[in-house]
């Protein structure tokens, strides 16, 4: 253990050391944050965020109407029982976040505004060191750590992502992206073209029709919507029975896992009848008045792309009220007035919101170096979804596709204090996964399966994630249940885990 200390480095520049330092303030950073302080107490570490504030997305995405599409028992964290509603607000999640930061004293450890411009391992000295900008004063900082744990989510905040329509610039309206919502947008009494129907547009639909003239959703391709109570019945009768609020997360974390895992495999060994179920509470209602199969039935099976939740049929409300309408078309071209499609129908619009996505981020979109060589992190193997190949002292936080991101932070936060116990126990300075010989003819695939999960995000930057095997050590598991059990029981003694004193 080593003492966090502030000094001047060989080339003038302020420099600090930690133990560990983590990247990132947002749902994976503070819970990595939690079990360094509670299992590795005699760690130092800092915690390094480029917003101005913690909550990382959920700071980020404040377009009207933002909420989770994860209930919130496993969104939340198994440590800090949730006590509200199974859906939340934007400003709901950002309390919770504040409340773990100050209930664990985790606000000493964050250093706010400082971006990660590059990261170099030293095999000589057996850390890395970290280049930050601050971005308040364009001052760097650099920091050395024995062990970097990314935790900066995986999306780039700064831009989402917007194709490129023919003809945009002829638009005299507005073009918004959720991403970057301008707090002064008036869109009162206004027509609003929002294109894209995943969560995001799904939740600024039912917003935005209350105040807007009218609203058009315009999708290339339907999304699966799954409608259910924005609460759980089970939570308000256990809560109504007077039962200790950490037993009902308990209950419930269980309950929403076991019926997601259900569903999952419903839906990959009987995807008709889970693609009839989803339709039919679609139907139930928007009944005959529209078209559910031009609108509602994608060309996929369910689960290849996440299902959009729809609290309390919220969506579909505003469109039978006729707040609302929907087209399924590809565009052709913007004009000067709206889009023109392919169909040859128009939509005029005042305000054009992309609700299209987001540009994926590999590891905060830094640099990256070993003993001075450019990491391309493309050209790794992972180890267990959180580890690579070659690279030493580095672990990654990347959640699940269909369970909540916060299932995995928390078993990952365990496994790595678990190990940094581990090196300590055996006074080992360095750890780096090593493919060992019987597994290195096995087969190699992309970061996530198509078959299995493709949305846009993910095909777009599916060359720039690390490559998976075909053997439980070397897979980017999506089974909560299975990582539940599998990683607390691995032995370090045995893993194909290369250490150095």
């Amino acid at each position: 253990m080593t003492a966090n200390a502030a000094h001047k480095d060989t080339e003038g520049q302020h420099s600090e050391h930690y133990d560990v330092l983590i990247i990132g303030a947002g749902i994976s950073g503070i819970s990595s944050a939690y079990y360094l302080k509670k299992q590795c107490p005699e760690k130092s570490f800092a915690v390094l965020d480029s917003l101005d504030s913690y909550g990382g997305t959920w700071l980020t995405h404040s377009y009207p109407g933002t909420r989770s599409d994860s209930d919130l028992f496993t969104f939340g964290y198994s440590f800090k029982p949730w006590t509200g509603p199974a859906t939340a607000t934007r400003e709901q999640i950002l309390d919770y976040l504040g409340e773990v930061i100050e209930e664990n004293n985790i606000a000493p450890h964050i250093r706010y505004r400082h971006l990660l411009s590059s990261a170099s391992w030293s095999s000589e000295t057996c850390l890395w060191t970290l280049d930050v900008k601050k971005t308040d004063s364009e001052e760097t900082i650099r920091y050395t750590t024995r062990f970097l744990w990314m935790c900066q989510g995986y999306y780039r905040h700064s831009r989402g992502y917007t194709p490129e329509w023919p003809n945009m610039n002829a638009f005299q309206g507005q073009i918004v992206h959720p991403q970057n919502w301008p707090e002064d947008l008036d869109y009162a009494g206004k027509r609003l073209l929002v294109i894209g129907s995943g969560a995001t547009a799904a939740t600024l639909v039912p917003a935005l029709a209350g105040r807007a003239e009218h609203v058009t959703m315009l999708q290339r391709t339907p999304t699966y919507f799954a409608t259910e109570r924005a609460s759980d019945a089970l939570a308000d009768e256990l809560r109504r029975l007077d039962i200790d609020k950490e037993w009902i997360h308990e209950i419930i974390r269980r309950k929403v896992t076991y019926d997601r895992t259900e569903l999952l495999e419903k839906a990959s060994e009987h995807p008709d009848a889970v693609k009839q179920f989803l339709l039919d509470g679609v139907k139930s209602h928007l009944g005959e008045e529209v078209d559910i199969d031009k609108h509602f039935n994608p060309p996929y099976r369910p689960m290849q792309q996440r299902v959009a939740f729809i609290p309390e049929g919220d969506l579909f409300n505003v469109i039978k009220e006729g707040k609302a309408s929907i087209h399924t078309d590809n565009i052709e071209s913007f004009t000067e007035t709206g889009v023109l499609l392919n169909s040859g129908e128009s939509i005029d619009a005042d305000i054009v919101i992309t609700a299209t996505g987001f540009n994926l981020s590999v590891l905060g979109d830094a640099r990256f170096f070993i003993d001075g060589k450019p990491l391309e992190f493309s050209e790794t193997v992972t180890y267990r979804g959180m580890m690579f190949t070659g690279v030493p002292n580095m672990a990654w936080i990347f959640g699940y596709s269909y369970h909540s991101w916060t299932l995995r932070a928390e078993l990952i936060g365990e496994f790595i204090c678990r190990l940094l116990t581990y090196m300590d126990d055996h006074h080992l300075t360095k750890v780096v996964p090593e493919i060992p010989a019987q597994d290195k003819d096995m087969q190699l695939g992309p970061w996530v399966d198509p078959k299995d999960f493709n949305p846009g995000y993910m095909m777009r930057s599916l060359h720039l994630l690390p490559r998976c095997g075909d053997k439980p050590d070397w897979r980017h598991c999506q089974d909560y249940l299975y990582e539940k059990e599998a990683l607390p029981s691995v032995d370090f003694d045995s893993a194909p885990l290369s250490f150095n004193r």
